[in-house]
This record gives C-alpha cells, structure tokens and sequence, in this order.
C-alpha cells in the first residue's frame, strides 16, 4: 500500500521557522507530482504548494517568498520549508502524492501551530 508519512509540525513563534518532511512508501507507479496542503479549523484544504516530476512549482499566493518545497527522488520525500511564519499558517498540514497510475493518496496530517 501506498503510505505517507509527515513529520516536523510543532509550534513555533511568529516569524519562526518549520521545516516538514513527508517520506513515501509502497510506491511502485511513477510519480507525477508531491505536494502540502493545510487545513484550518472550520475551512476547507487548500493548497499550500506542489512539485511536480519536471519540477514545475507552484505555490499559493499567502506563502510566496516565505515557503520553499523541494524533493529528495531517490527517496520518495518531499519537504516544506516554512519561513516567517505568521498565526494564519496555523493548521494541519497534509501531504500528497499524484501518482502516474494510481492517483491521489494523501497522509494522515502534522500539526503546525504558530502562536507566541
């Protein structure tokens, strides 16, 4: 079975800094795309950012200049460094994988609060 594990979520002051990690398992499809989502209390998930095989990019406009996504392929890992954080990025974050074949599957979520 496919599995996503996410790790690196705590709480962190504003302006602090995160960086989440989310390790893929039972892969046996090409992927097409890693990314985060996050969801806060009450609202829907949102995208947060994406890296696809090609390395195309994509991030939501609220982290622009402060989130960097990046893929480690030989290790199927995808991670999210979260820079200046501000209480609105409080939320779990969720990571997924777009597979060639398979389609989406998505983990179980990590915890980010910012808070002083």
């Amino acid at each position: 079975q496919v599995q996503l594990v996410e790790s690196g979520g705590g709480l962190v002051q504003p302006g602090g800094s995160l960086r989440l990690s989310c390790a893929a398992s039972g892969i046996d499809d090409s992927i097409f795309s890693m990314g985060w989502h996050r969801q806060a209390p009450g609202k829907e998930r949102d995208l947060v950012a994406s890296i696809t095989l090609g390395t195309r990019i994509t991030y939501t406009d609220s982290v622009k200049g402060r989130f960097t996504i990046s893929r480690d392929n030989a290790q199927n890992t995808v991670y999210l460094q979260m820079n200046s954080l501000k209480p609105e990025d409080t939320a779990v974050y969720y990571c997924n994988v777009v597979l060639r074949r398979r389609g989406v599957h998505w983990g179980q979520g990590t915890q980010v609060t910012v808070s002083s």
